[in-house]
This record gives C-alpha cells, structure tokens and sequence, in this order.
C-alpha cells in the first residue's frame, strides 16, 4: 500500500504504534480509543438522544491511573501538527502534562508544563521513564514523595471498576496535595458523581503508602455512613468500625462516626477527647457544607481538636455566607467537578422543569374581614402570599390541587417512577401524603406502601427509606418529605422531584435537585422532571446555581473555638395554622423547560426552538434542499438535528400533522412553507408531465417510484434493489429495467432527479 493511500486507522497501525512501543511503552501503558465520557444525554419532550463521546486515539499511562500523555492521530492528508489543538484540548480536561499530534511521519509535541512546542521523528518518541522524570523535576518530588503519588490504587477483578477521568484527577491532585505536605483539601464534586468512592481511593492509597494509619470518616447522618461502609469502603470492612454509644475502640485503623456521637453538650468533657489530639492521620468529613465548617458550631471543635490531621472536605455545595466558609477552613477547591459538567459528559441527568403557577401564589390571597378558618377561629386579616401558604395558612384546596396535578403527571408518564415531594414542614408531608393517597387510591388500595411520609419525625417511615432508594423495590413509590431527603440519599432511579415548599438557601436547592442527578439506564433511568410549584425554579438562572463557589465569610478570628451552641430554653409550640376549605384555587401558569446542549434551560416551546436552530443551521431554502436531495448529507442532517436537541417525531407531534414527511416538517417549521403531504408530492409531479420525459418500460418504473415515495417515503426510492420489489417485477428483471434507461449510471441519475422534482 502506497503512503498516500493511508487511512488514520493505517497510520496508526502502521507508524504510530510501532513508534510508541519502540520507545519502551508496554501494552499496559496505553489505552486505544480511550473514551472519557458517556456522552451527554439530549431530552426534547419525552424523547432522549445520546450525544458522541469524547474519545482520544492514545491514552498513554506512566502507571496504571497515573496517565502523562495523549496522542491524536491523522492520516497522511493532514499536516504533522493538526490534531495537537484536539490533544491539547482533551490533556486540558483530563489533567495530563504531555499532548501529541502524528500523521505518520513523526510527532509535534506540546508541553504543557512549560508551554513549548517541538518536533520530533518516529524513533525519538520519548520514553515513560522520560516523561515522568521531566513530570517529576516540574513537581520537585522528593523520593519520599514520589512513592506516595505513585502508590497504587485498589483494583477489584471482581467489579472491574476503575475511577472516572474526573475522579482520577480529583485524586491524584488530593495525593500530591497531601505528599508535599497540605492538610486542608476541599473537593467539591457534583451529586451523584462519585465522592464516597473518590473518598475511598483517597483513603486506600494514603493507608497503603504508610502516611495514614488512623482515618476518621464524618458525616452527619446514620444513612451517609451506613451507604459508605456498605459499598465503596467495603473492601476495609475487617479494620473498619462504626463509633456508636460515643465509645471509642482503638484496636480500628478506619473509623466512620456521626458529629452526635462524638460531642455530648450533657457533659464537661467531650467523648471525642477521650482520644489523643494526634490520634487520626486523616479525617474525610462527609458533605462539610452541613455545619462543620461553621466556626461557633459544636461539630468544629472535632476538627480543631484533631488539628494535627489532614483534613478533607467533600460536598456537592460549598457554603459561603457571612457565618459559615467551607473555603476558609480548608482553603480553595483543590478540584470542582460541577453539575452542569456531569451532564455534559454524559454522566449526570439531564432535567426538565415544568413551572406550575397558582393564581393566590402570583397573585396574593386577603381574607375578608371576620373570616374565620374551618375551626371557627378568627384569620387575621392581611395579605398572605406563597411564602405563607402551608407555612402561616393552609388553603386545602391548594393542596389537593398540588396533588391532582403531580397525579395527572405520573399518569401521563409512568406513575411507578419514584417520587419525591418536598414539603414545608412534617405537617404539610402528611397532608400531601393524605391527599396523593386519595388521588392514587386505586395503586394505594393494590398495596398500602405506594405513598409514604418520610420526615425525621416519622420512626414507620424512616424504616420506608432502604426500599425506596434501592433500584429492586417497588415501594413506596411516592414520597412526601421536608428536609430528611433533601442530601446524601442515594435514590437513583428518582424520575420526579416536586418542590411544594420555598427554598431560600442555593446550597439546599442544589443538594434537592441532586436527588434526580444520578443515572441508572437499566432501570429506565436517564433523566428526571422537576415539578415546581414555588417558582424555585428561578434559581437556575443564578450564576450560583453551577458557578465556582466564593468565599464570602466574615468570621471573628478571637470568638472562642469550643463555645458550644446555646440551647433553646422555654420552648413553645408553634400556633396551630389556620385551615381554610372554602377558598377556590387555579392554575394559571404552566411553563415547561428543559436542560439545553449548552446547559441552559430553554422554555419548552417546541416549534419556536427548532425554528431558531434549523435557522441558525441552514440559512435558506435553497440551502436546505441542495443538502437534502443528498442521501448521505439527508442522513447527517438527521444526525445533526439530534445533536440540536431536535427530535422530528417530536416536532411532527408538535406541529399537528403527524403525516408529513421529515422534509416537509423541516420546510414549514424553518421556513414557513405550507406542508404537503407525501401523495400530495407524488400527484404534482405526475400533474407536471414530469413522466413525459420518459417512454415504455422507463416510464413505468418512474411512475412506480412516485407511488412508491408516496405510500413508503423517500428512502424506498434511494436504492436500486428496490427494483427486486413489486411491482417493478412486472416490468422485467432488474437487468431489463436497466437496459431502459441506457445503463445503470442514467438509471441513477434519473432516481436522483426523481428525488429533486418530488421536493420543488
């Protein structure tokens, strides 16, 4: 084969392996088509499309997980250098100092410590040895240092589960971190992308180098420690223990432990001092957003007093406000790996929101003077609005509305997806439990557990929460809670959260909205719906929402480390609410939005949308139809559609004609002509006398083609086997019909002009 006649995949195979493996790197060292992404999911209506995955022609690893170097490939008609921008980019996202481009005849290669460019042969493809040693001079590692950020990370044959490229960079940055001597790390890691199991690599591989040797894991929930202990830390179980009892065993070397049962405010000395302050190596606090970092808060003077310990903070959603700085205490975010990154690549799911406005939450409700509640009491008389309702006043008819309307949503979809609704109180879970049941009563009556309250307060319901998260249980199906489920519950095939209560705080709004993040394809899980009722939805558009956390405290540096939180004396319980059931409420807003490819959320006008894209793509008919009548290029502008989150059933749906074809769709939705139907095509050519053009035999074939468009479609009228059909067998033999038109090349051509005079 002659070098100009190379393909990308003959180059490779040919020069570029060969050249990587003559310069010492073995079969382990490298990875083919290594893809670090899933690709992100694309909704429009109830449709959803995979986008393509980021792919590198050569991953290249100095150890297994430790990777120094991508090449990217092309064949010979490309110059030496024009894949080092795609390398560049992708050694950018996967954190990676060495970037390659090659067509065969040698390699460009970029530094990106340095920032330098060289060119190089085939045969001087620098070695792994060469490039760790450049790497490791850039770092300054010591000896010391250098077996610690090269310690192995745990392998499990069994599950074959490696860690994600962002997982991998979040803890390889944390290992070097700590090598050279840091000990306040904070990640800041998306829900659902993995932070229990970046926790426990972490966690493994400071153990296994000998730096670490007593581990303290936080949390501030029974549910986050026993997930951990159960899965990703499973493999330390025979040196692991719960402290429970605020007993403390130290025959453990990891130790999983709630904030409760290390601080008792009962007693003068606190159980966690029964240990030395240099007793824990390394301390790993579970969503450090939930008080920790706060400086007067009881559970920091755990950390203060083992100072000695690197600490690391996890979370979702750094807390920056005037009291509390998670960036203070553990200093910048050594690595963020954000929401909107996580669905980009495909790993996270996207959402759609549909925005319910309720006429008294937009417009305000004011009782009349002497109004008096179903109890007989007096309502005070003012305007009371939706910060009120079911927190000051409760209008029932409200919230049967609330739950006619998230029924009539499951039914129209799938009313066994696992449902949370967020309440404003225990209270309001309950009512909204009472009336869903009622709502739902015939799945209620096939079994009790369809619909549970899940809130702190409820012992039956709590008991409820292992079935709900697991992906093998049916039931309870819908949930009705306050703020128990808000974070850390790993419930991932949740397909609908329905916020019915106001959510001031952004770090909230976040960890609710994860409760939907995670994926689970097998189980029919790979997006989720957000039904709002309070407008919360507003939050999307805050640059906060997916933006790099800020730090903002203002925190007295002399107010004292271990004042514990004053308790509350004189407690009283709250007023009853009053309860009104004669006051009508109405939907006047329903707004339905989804996650766009740019992680934007558009509002849901289908046609609008697409019109606005289609525009953006093909500037004019003429365009269009030049592209179109092009069998590979109508393909790919199928393809490209779909990347453009546009679906042309969807759209066909939309547009209320569900028998146009995919070109007339186009043309009215982009360009505003009057859609025809396929015989209405077929019947102005023949109107035309295009069929004149043609005698004998030829003219019944093209007549059977024009039928033939307009009972199948276009495709059927692309392929010359078609003439293997009925009812071009009744006009000869394929070969017959070929000699009518002269050969087949002008057979061909008069398909392809076929095509053409069907889209005047």
């Amino acid at each position: 084969m002659t070098f100009d006649k190379l393909t990308e995949e003959d180059v490779k195979f040919q020069f570029i392996t060969p050249a990587i493996e003559d310069a010492g790197w073995n079969k382990n060292q490298f990875k083919f088509e290594y893809s670090f992404t899933d690709g992100e999911i694309q909704i429009r209506g109830d449709k959803t499309n995979r986008g393509p995955k980021k792919r590198a022609d050569y991953l290249l690893l100095y150890k297994p997980n430790l990777p120094i170097a991508i090449v990217e490939a092309k064949d010979q008609y490309h110059s030496l250098g024009d894949g080092i921008q795609q390398a560049v980019d992708y050694a950018n996202i996967l954190d990676i100092p060495f970037a390659f481009s090659s067509n065969g005849t040698g390699f460009l290669e970029r530094d990106r410590i340095n920032g330098t460019e060289r060119e190089i042969s085939l045969d001087e493809f620098p070695s792994p040895e060469e490039l760790w040693e450049r790497y490791k001079l850039s770092k300054e590692f010591t000896p010391t240092e250098e077996k610690i950020v090269t310690q192995p990370y745990y392998y499990d044959i069994n599950s074959n589960k490696e860690p994600r490229y962002y997982q991998r960079i979040a803890i390889n940055r944390t290992i070097e971190a700590i090598a050279k001597g840091q000990n306040r790390i904070l990640l800041v890691m998306a829900t659902g992308t993995g932070k229990t199991f970046t926790a426990f690599q972490i966690a493994h591989r400071l153990k296994e180098s000998g730096l670490k040797k007593k581990i303290l894991y936080l949390a501030d929930r029974n549910i986050l420690i026993d997930q951990t202990m159960d899965n990703d830390f499973k493999p330390f179980e025979k040196v692991m223990t719960k402290i429970e009892k605020k007993e403390m065993d130290t025959s453990y070397e990891i130790y999983f432990a709630l904030y409760q049962q290390l601080v008792d405010d009962k007693k003068s000395k606190q159980p966690f001092t029964s240990l030395e302050p240099e007793f824990f190596d390394l301390i790993i606090v579970d969503e450090c957003h939930r008080g920790s970092a706060s400086q007067d808060s009881e559970w920091r003077q755990i950390l203060e007093y083992f100072h000695t310990a690197t600490q690391i903070g996890m979370t979702a959603t750094p807390k920056e406000t005037k009291k509390i700085s998670n960036i203070d205490y553990f200093g910048e975010p050594i690595y963020t790996y954000s929401l909107k990154d996580g669905i980009k690549d495909g790993f996270l799911a996207p959402y759609k929101v549909i925005r319910i406005g309720i006429d008294k939450d937009l417009m305000g409700y004011r009782p009349e003077k002497g109004k008096k509640d179903k109890n007989g009491n007096l309502i005070e008389d003012r305007e009371y609005n939706v910060l009120d309702f079911d927190k000051n006043i409760i209008l029932e008819k409200r919230r049967k509305l609330v739950a006619k309307k998230i029924t009539e949503f499951l039914k129209k979809t799938d009313r066994f997806s696992k449902t949370i609704v967020f309440c404003v109180d225990t209270e309001h879970a309950d009512a909204m439990r009472h009336y869903l049941i009622n709502e739902n009563s015939d799945l209620v009556a096939e079994n009790e557990r369809y619909i549970m309250r899940i809130t702190g307060n409820d012992e039956e319901g709590k008991r409820q929460l292992d079935y709900f998260i697991s992906n093998n249980e049916k039931y309870p199906t819908i949930v009705t809670t306050s703020k128990l489920l808000t974070t850390g519950v790993d419930c991932k095939t949740c397909k609908l959260i329905v916020l019915d209560r106001n959510i001031n705080s952004m770090t909230e709004f976040k960890q609710i909205i994860g409760r939907g993040t995670r994926i689970e394809e097998k189980y029919g899980k790979n997006h989720f719906t957000i039904l709002d009722f309070r407008n919360n939805s507003r939050k999307f558009v805050d640059p906060e929402f997916d933006g790099e956390p800020i730090s903002v405290a203002d925190i007295d540096i002399d107010k004292p480390i271990f004042t514990l939180s004053p308790k509350i004396d004189g407690y009283k319980p709250p007023k009853p609410k009053p309860k009104i059931n004669d006051v009508d409420v109405n939907i006047i807003l329903e707004q339905n939005q989804c996650y766009d490819s740019n992680g934007n959320l558009i509002t849901e006008n289908l046609i609008n949308y697409s019109k606005n894209k289609l525009i953006e793509e093909y500037n004019d008919l003429n365009t269009f139809l030049s592209k179109w009548t092009s069998e590979m290029k109508r393909n790919a502008i199928i393809d490209e559609l779909y990347q453009h989150d546009i679906f042309l059933d969807e759209l066909r749906e939309a547009a209320g004609n569900k028998d146009i074809d995919d070109f007339d769709l186009i043309c009215h939705i982009a360009f505003d002509k009057k859609p025809l139907t396929r015989q209405e095509r077929a019947n102005n050519v023949k109107k035309r006398g295009y069929l004149n053009k043609y005698e004998g035999i030829a003219k019944q074939v093209i007549n059977g083609l024009i039928d033939k468009y307009a009972s199948d479609g276009i495709e059927d009228i692309e392929n010359i086997q078609v003439l293997d059909n009925e009812p071009f067998r009744n006009f000869g033999s394929p070969i017959k019909i070929v000699k009518a038109f002269g050969g087949k090349n002008n057979l061909l051509n008069a398909m392809h002009d076929l095509k053409r005079e069907l889209f005047i």
